[in-house]
């Protein structure tokens, strides 16, 4: 392929104003590059095709034939997002669209079988047994969830990744967010399916960004050096509604995770969700996971009590930052929810620099890399060690020790790494007024960079996802007792 064509492909790409655009240049580069022929052929040192194509050819046989038995027999061998090593990350950073056309048939093949053994026509099967089968492939195959990284005013950058996978209809039900990630994730949860459609739009963030721009003029056009802690609560009780988690969840069906810290020694760090706290107040959480230790006070959490009136919620405890302590919370969520599949929206400026979107990991370089990080972990955790009881006597530094500390031990890349372009930003811009311009290019940002993950999402979820959908209608109709096969028996 010529320069000139290659740089044709690439500025469309930079260019595309929506994911279609964007899929037709990534497409046209692919099909310029050789990476289209790449997709077509079975063959990779990535993962074991040649199992694949012996799956999926046996699927295809069983399905043409009608043998549901023999089709739930061979699902019931294992459903798993790594058959054969085919969730390799490698695997989907080789072309600019998609992977390995093998692996879109397997995953589409395994949903249109289990399409086909949900349906009322399939007979031959008990609804008792498709529920039952139904429930283990949903447990074993695990889910997946989105969690947003603290970012201060960066989270402009989360706000862009999710209206990208919002208008692809791939936005995880679980997520997580500490700081500015907490407050996304919250306008999600507390927003149903029709009301997001709302928020979406284009007429939505122009509002909040005339807003944005409007607070700057009646500050006489000059950007204040920080956002005070009273502009952080108004922007939080105008975007997100006065909910519990339980109530959030209610309403949206999203469940909801927010990463909390203790501002006292000695405590362990929370996360908040319907499940542990249902009935604490999100706008209080919120306001805790975005206080940044030594710039915003700690934060008494809030609950309603059973008569529905606000209380302190562990009244002698304040919390902070989340993202101190616990910004990914997945050994949480694993416990939780069954996650096993992470999709990271990552803007934390601490850590943007030392992180990788999964790409150009294989090699001398990545195991050096990789090495390096490890024993400058292992070195920091030896000094604090040997350093622990001098800096015990001085609370200040110890507090500041330990914190440093806490993030650094922390990991901050999961499956699916959503990363901006852009890894090093003005400190002073962080937790200060932005304006409308910038505010806007992170909104892109966040798009731009969920846009080259899309296809990668699509079909590394796409069996769970369709698992959620079919699980939900069997629970639904055993909840109900109204599937037809129980109707006939009991006529019978």
């Amino acid at each position: 392929m010529s320069f000139r064509n290659k740089r044709k492909y690439t500025r469309a790409m930079d260019q595309a104003e929506n994911y279609q655009q964007w899929t037709e240049a990534a497409r046209g580069f692919d099909a310029a590059t050789g990476m289209e022929r790449w997709r077509m052929r079975d063959q990779s040192s990535q993962f074991d095709n040649v199992s694949i194509r012996i799956r999926l050819d046996r699927l295809r046989a069983m399905r043409a034939r009608h043998d549901y038995r023999g089709l739930l027999f061979t699902l019931n061998e294992g459903i798993h997002g790594n058959m054969a090593g085919m969730g390799k990350s490698a695997l989907y950073e080789r072309s600019m669209f998609g992977t390995k056309q093998l692996i879109h048939d397997y995953v589409e093949e395994i949903v249109d079988a289990l399409e086909t053994l949900a349906s009322p026509a399939v007979e031959e099967i008990s609804f008792e047994e498709k529920l039952e089968f139904f429930r283990r492939a949903h447990h074993c195959f695990g889910r997946t969830a989105l969690l947003m990284s603290g970012s201060g005013t960066l989270l402009y950058f989360h706000v862009g990744v999710v209206k990208a996978l919002w208008e692809q209809g791939l936005l995880p039900g679980i997520m997580s967010g500490s700081s500015g990630g907490s407050i996304v994730g919250s306008l999600l949860c507390t927003h149903n399916d029709k009301e997001l459609s709302n928020i979406f739009t284009p007429e939505f963030l122009l509002n909040e960004v005339e807003q944005e721009a409007g607070l700057l003029r009646s500050l006489g056009g000059l950007r204040p050096r920080m956002l005070q802690v009273e502009e952080v609560q108004q922007m939080i009780e105008r975007l997100i509604p006065d909910m519990t988690f339980q109530e959030s969840y209610e309403h949206s069906g999203r469940m909801l995770n927010v990463s909390v810290a203790p501002a006292e020694t000695h405590q362990t760090s929370r996360l908040l969700n319907a499940t542990t706290s249902p009935n604490v107040l999100i706008h209080k959480s919120v306001m805790a996971s975005a206080a940044v230790p030594g710039v915003f006070p700690p934060v008494t959490l809030e609950a309603r009590d059973k008569w529905g009136d606000r209380q302190p919620y562990l009244p002698s405890r304040k919390w902070v930052d989340g993202s101190v302590s616990d910004d990914l919370p997945t050994k949480r969520l694993a416990r939780l929810y069954g996650v096993n599949h992470y999709i990271v929206s990552q803007a934390n400026p601490a850590v943007l620099p030392f992180v990788t979107d999964g790409r150009r990991q294989d090699g001398t370089l990545a195991i050096l890399t990789n090495a390096t990080r490890r024993t400058a972990r292992e070195w920091l955790n030896a000094g604090a060690a040997i350093m622990h009881k001098p800096l015990s006597r001085a609370g200040t530094l110890a507090k500041v020790a330990n914190t440093a500390l806490s993030m650094v031990n922390q990991d901050y890349v999961g499956d699916v790494n959503i990363l901006p372009r852009n890894r090093f930003y003005n400190p002073l811009k962080l937790l200060a007024h932005l304006s409308p311009e910038e505010i806007m290019k992170l909104v892109s940002s966040g798009e731009r960079s969920a846009w080259r993950k899309i296809e990668m999402i699509r079909v590394q979820t796409h069996i769970s996802r369709s698992l959620d959908t079919i699980l939900e209608k069997f629970e639904e109709e055993a909840l109900r007792g109204s599937h037809p096969s129980r109707k006939r028996r009991k006529a019978a």
